[in-house]
């Protein structure tokens, strides 16, 4: 089982830009497509991003599509979420998530969670 730490969070203005991290320490990390997930305050959790165990696929959420990008560095054990021209409504708590089977794009597919990171756009 992998270990998920999220990082880069913070306070940004609107059309701003921030990169989150998730680092995962251990070698089980290359082989499981990892995503990215969000709540907002009174909200459910919802799917961002996700991409598969080599980088080869990605899928975006309509809401961020064009304006944040997943990537990841298996070398490092690390995942990203570059978010660019950042909305107020984008303020949330984002967890990057390590999918336990083939899916992604719901809550079910995933089977481990890191704590989170906060991300606060004033407009």
């Amino acid at each position: 089982q992998v270990h998920l730490v999220e990082s880069g969070g913070g306070l940004v203005q609107a059309g701003g830009s921030l990169r989150l991290s998730c680092k995962a320490p251990g070698r089980a990390f290359t082989t499981y497509t990892m995503g990215w997930f969000r709540r907002a305050p009174g909200k459910e959790r919802e799917f961002i991003a996700a991409i598969t165990w080599n980088g080869g696929d990605t899928y975006y959420a309509d809401s961020v599509k064009g304006r944040f990008t997943i990537s990841r560095d298996n070398a490092k054990n690390t995942l990203y979420l570059q978010m660019n021209y950042l909305k107020p409504e984008d303020t949330a708590v984002y967890y990057c998530a390590a999918a336990s089977g083939g899916g992604w794009r719901t809550r079910n597919d995933y089977g481990t969670w890191g704590q989170g990171t906060q991300v606060t756009v004033s407009s």
